[in-house]
């Protein structure tokens, strides 16, 4: 006879008490099928084939990371992560998320690194990201063209963020604005155009590096004669022609066709936008052949002046030097027809 079985018989409380513990507390303390680290505080539920999430209250109390990554998920409800306050990392990425609910994150007030890399994201929500703590953020090789105005402003903590790999055209600069402790900004393999829509942004992208911040290459796909360079590198001259568009549109009308044209606004954006990059060679053309024209007509002028200048200095030279050579020999002859003089008196005399 085991030792339980010895208790139970003469401790019939032990048993009880035995078999309220076992269904209070399930001996294995993980959701199944994920693997629970009592040690690290993980809990890994990676490549499991799942389409829907396993059982979150089963997660170990004070379990620090939840890895969901390399499943099948393709949405999520709005409390999954409900009650989830100790986590303090998240990942899913490689599944097949296209859409993801205002607040999703809202309860995991300690959670420090998300991780979205490779899913279907197309649009994001104004308030999805409400994570304060959040210092890491991962949203690479989705389908975003787009980051809300205002979708970061709870993200004053976040310092690596990654864009890279989307199907981005432009950024605002306010957007981002609020990112004052980012120190990494990944922005490559996405269509940008390197028109109005990314001047402001290029001003805030250098503000960053200035602060010591760091930027991956962002090569512009459009317009023709700017493709393949990085945009970091691109005079802010070329954007000179922006300003002339706002006047025409009566003020930023331009610049605000664009923004709206980015955010999926009406037709009038749409045609401002395609207006802006339609015009942007010819204007950038024809402000270059005027700087270039005005420069020489200004530089021959200067250059005529110091030539006269240089004529007026020599030719004031060379009567000064004669005109000093000259005054000593006058006053030879002066002398020598006073000598003459007295010669003529003391012989009359």
């Amino acid at each position: 006879m085991s030792l339980s079985m010895s208790l139970c018989f003469f401790f019939p409380v032990f048993c009880v008490l035995s078999l309220l513990a076992m269904l209070l507390f399930p001996a294995s303390l993980c959701p199944p099928p994920c693997f629970c680290s009592s040690d690290t505080l993980v809990v890994d539920c990676g490549e499991r084939g799942l389409s829907s999430l396993p059982p979150m209250h089963l997660l170990p109390p004070g379990s620090r990371s939840l890895l969901l990554a390399n499943n099948k998920f393709a949405s999520l409800g709005a409390s999954s992560f409900a009650n989830l306050s100790s986590l303090e990392e998240l990942n899913l990425s490689n599944n097949y998320l296209d859409n993801l609910p205002a607040g999703l994150f809202r309860d995991m007030s300690n959670l420090t690194r998300l991780t979205l890399h490779n899913n279907s994201l197309t649009v994001m929500d104004r308030e999805l990201f409400q994570v304060g703590s959040l210092q890491s953020l991962d949203l690479s090789l989705n389908g975003l063209s787009t980051i809300p105005i205002g979708s970061m402003d709870e993200l004053q903590h976040l310092r690596w963020l990654s864009l890279a790999g989307n199907r981005l055209h432009g950024l605002e600069r306010a957007a981002f604005e609020p990112l004052v402790n980012l120190q990494h900004l990944e922005l490559g393999q996405n269509p940008w155009e390197c028109d109005c829509n990314l001047r402001d942004f290029k001003h805030w992208m250098e503000w960053l590096l200035y602060r010591g911040g760091k930027v991956d290459a962002l090569e512009c796909t459009l317009p023709k004669d700017l493709r393949g360079r990085d945009i970091r590198g691109v005079p802010v001259e070329m954007f000179n022609y922006c300003l002339q568009l706002e006047d025409e549109n009566g003020g930023g009308g331009g610049g605000d066709g664009a923004r709206s044209g980015q955010g999926g606004g009406g037709g009038g954006g749409e045609a401002s936008s395609d207006c802006s990059r339609a015009r942007y060679r010819p204007v950038s053309v024809r402000r270059a052949i005027g700087t270039v024209v005005i420069a020489g007509v200004v530089c021959g002028i200067v250059c005529i002046m110091m030539v006269a200048a240089a004529a007026y200095g020599c030719i004031y030279a060379s009567l000064m030097a004669k005109y000093q050579r000259e005054q000593p020999l006058m006053g030879d002859g002066e002398a020598d027809g006073e000598d003459r003089e007295d010669k003529q008196i003391s012989s009359v005399a």
